[in-house]
């Protein structure tokens, strides 16, 4: 990010090659609003850090559920990251969040296991 203008036409060149990009841990960091016009961007990761308290926590609930909002209205897709409780999940699908990923449903898996655990989680 030293150089912007390279990475975006980085971006756009991948872009036009039909590869997709997502902003990590969007909302910490790095990771800037101006990002959504500059980058031709697919999908905005959610970090743990909003999703983790959103059980309990009446901001990171507003934090998530605006960020969710704001990426649709843009096109953009949604992934949650560090999703560990039915009830995280669950206010996750109420607000419209397109992906999960986190213990919810696995711990990290060697390659061989996580074979197995796809064949034994396809979908029909």
């Amino acid at each position: 990010m030293h150089n912007p203008q390279m990475a975006i036409s980085i971006m756009n060149n991948l872009y036009e090659q039909g590869i997709r990009m997502s902003i990590d841990d969007f909302g910490t960091g790095y990771s800037s609003l101006s990002y959504l016009k500059k980058f031709k961007i697919y999908k905005l990761k959610i970090d743990q850090s909003f999703v983790r308290d959103i059980s309990t926590d009446e901001e990171d609930k507003a934090i998530v559920s605006a960020i969710i909002q704001m990426a649709h209205s843009l096109g953009l897709e949604t992934i949650a990251e560090g999703v560990e409780t039915i009830e995280q999940l669950e206010y996750l699908r109420e607000q419209g969040c397109n992906e999960i990923q986190g213990y919810f449903y696995s711990k990290p898996l060697l390659p061989e296991q996580f074979k197995i655990f796809s064949e034994q989680h396809k979908s029909s």
